[in-house]
């Protein structure tokens, strides 16, 4: 899997607004370069969650380009290509995925959707933290992958053991 130009990484959730927004955000500014981070939703709110942007603005991701999409986006042939598509919630993991051009090398990472916490501005913002460093390690572990060396075979299984680390704090 050797290429000049950086991985494509697109991160799947239902709404687009938390979890695959903050995983767009993490590779690309944890990669180094090499990783281009994408996200997008089978079926999207059309709004990022503020809480989201709230954790993303210290990485030095441009909020300002951030926006709830439908994974339709990039799907047929004329898409950009994406060399790795990850889900991050179960609802998408289990639904019926559009074909992607390229043949990407799949995974899912699960995480509770802090969306769905319901109390104060505080109580919300410490489950969108919570996810935030979780989504945050996985990255770590991802971007630190020898791909270059790595078939494609033992590429996937490292990226689906990935989802399966415990990331719990």
């Amino acid at each position: 899997m050797h290429q000049k130009k950086p991985y494509n990484v697109l991160f799947l959730c239902t709404g687009n607004s938390a979890r695959s927004v903050m995983s767009e955000a993490l590779v690309t500014t944890m990669g180094g370069g090499l990783f281009k981070g994408f996200s997008a939703g089978s079926h999207p709110t059309g709004r990022v969650n503020p809480f989201a942007v709230e954790m993303i603005a210290p990485t030095g991701y441009d909020v300002l380009q951030l926006r709830s999409k439908s994974w339709d986006e990039f799907a047929g042939e004329s898409a950009e290509t994406m060399d790795f598509i990850i889900t991050v919630c179960d609802n998408a993991a289990g639904e019926t995925c559009p074909y992607w051009p390229g043949h990407p090398s799949t995974a899912h990472w699960g995480y509770e959707d802090p969306a769905a916490v319901e109390g104060s501005d505080d109580e919300k913002r410490a489950s969108f933290k919570k996810v935030f460093q979780q989504i945050e390690k996985r990255i770590a572990l991802f971007v630190a992958l020898p791909i270059e060396s790595l078939d494609a075979l033992s590429l996937k299984q490292r990226i689906q053991a990935i989802g399966l680390a415990a990331v719990i704090e």
